[in-house]
């Protein structure tokens, strides 16, 4: 099956989203996953259906009794990386539950029957999993600078997406009353924050330094707000899994610290990256 998949990987990436064989006339994508314990990405060519403006894989794994590898890592790690054939994007990966699961799943059936057939094979509920884009609009600003606000947007509205959710969920629960789309939300805010401040840390800052040795004390502090808001980051975390622990509270405090830091941040960095590039 690896071997098959590879095939189909790359005529796929080769022909624009065509493969012939046996998947010729079939609607595919390519939906790449970060490995929940290698943390290496994955690649795999899935059937789609399409729901509003976005678009649904299920974790069928041909009716087995096991969910397939890619939707083990997407609980992991929500971010993955969607190739149609014509485009390219990321996307946060978020099961659907109950009735909404149900609905969607019964909907797929009717397009394409053998997906119930998979149901019928497996006590596993099969998941329906919905891909949804991270960046629907083109940065407002060319360059670094512009990167730097585009990532800074993207935080600060997944930030505030998941404390509109985890305001409407109840209190005191663990990850099983918080939601699958609250949940999936919420670690790919994290991991997306880890990943831009480590990178921040260890390339951005170290070269503005060296152009502009005044702002060293700058980049200290920034550097110790990074390790403040990553304490924040891996208290909410473990407030997903840990029934009573306030993860609404942590949230609250999250968005408080993270907007303080952003806006800071962009006062001092961004004259600096648009003069490099003036």
């Amino acid at each position: 099956m690896s071997s098959l998949n590879h095939t189909v990987i790359e005529e796929f990436r080769a022909n624009a989203g065509r493969v012939g064989g046996p998947f010729e006339g079939s609607g595919l994508i390519l939906l790449t996953t970060t490995g929940a314990r290698s943390g290496k990405p994955h690649t795999t060519p899935l059937g789609f259906a399409r729901e509003g403006g976005g678009l649904l894989v299920v974790g069928s794994a041909g009716g087995a009794d096991r969910h397939p590898d890619w939707y083990r890592n997407l609980l992991a790690r929500p971010l993955v990386q969607v190739e149609t054939g014509t485009e390219e994007y990321e996307a946060v990966a978020v099961p659907a539950e109950g009735a909404l699961r149900d609905e969607l799943f019964a909907r797929i059936v009717r397009a394409e029957p053998g997906y119930g057939e998979y149901q019928a094979h497996t006590r596993r509920v099969i998941p329906v999993v919905a891909l949804q884009r991270t960046h629907e609009a083109a940065p407002k600003e060319g360059g670094i600078a512009g990167k730097l606000l585009d990532v800074h947007g993207w935080l600060r509205a997944q930030l505030a997406l998941v404390r509109d959710l985890a305001r409407k969920e109840p209190q005191g629960g663990g990850a099983a009353s918080l939601g699958l789309q609250l949940r999936q939300h919420c670690l790919a805010f994290c991991h997306s924050l880890e990943f831009h401040h480590k990178s921040e840390d260890a390339g951005l800052f170290p070269y503005l330094e060296q152009q502009h040795p005044h702002m060293r004390e700058f980049f200290r502090r920034i550097g110790a707000e990074h390790a403040a808001i990553a304490r924040l980051q891996e208290e909410l975390v473990r407030a997903l899994d840990a029934p009573g622990a306030g993860f609404s509270k942590r949230v609250e405090r999250m968005s408080r610290e993270l907007e303080a830091h952003l806006d800071g941040e962009e006062a001092q960095l961004l004259p600096v990256l648009r003069a490099l590039e003036a």
